[in-house]
């Protein structure tokens, strides 16, 4: 059991929590990159920003640990933009859902307008 307890000490699972957040945020470049090549075009997809909200929040909790204010100061802004740009996304999703119901209801509306007219026409002519 001592054998294992070097491996769990604080410094230790800290550098673990950093290199992980630091996988996270690499990520976003690889999906960034893989989107780009399907498309054959700079593309930016959802994946990327949650990506760099996670890999950002780890790796700020991990220079808090060290108090690093550069560290911290580096990663805290961007943590604020990874959430504000997924909360844009989020909001213009259920605007474009939202006009998309209203355009579907306007559709029904108009079919139904269409009909009954139709069928006064066909009560007119009987």
């Amino acid at each position: 059991m001592n054998a294992l307890s070097g491996y769990f000490t604080m410094n230790k699972i800290f550098l673990y929590i950093g290199l992980f957040g630091q996988l996270c945020f690499s990520m976003r470049f690889i999906i960034q990159w893989i989107y780009s090549e399907k498309a054959k075009k700079s593309v930016i997809p959802v994946a990327f920003w949650y990506f760099s909200l996670s890999g950002g929040i780890i790796l700020l909790i991990y220079a808090v640990y060290h108090r690093d204010p550069v560290f911290i100061m580096g990663q805290a802004p961007g943590v604020f933009i990874y959430s504000r740009n997924i909360y844009l996304i989020h909001k213009n999703k259920k605007e474009e859902v939202s006009q998309n119901e209203g355009a579907k209801i306007e559709q029904v509306h108009s079919n139904s307008e269409y009909r009954l007219q139709k069928m006064t026409e066909e009560i007119e002519l009987n």
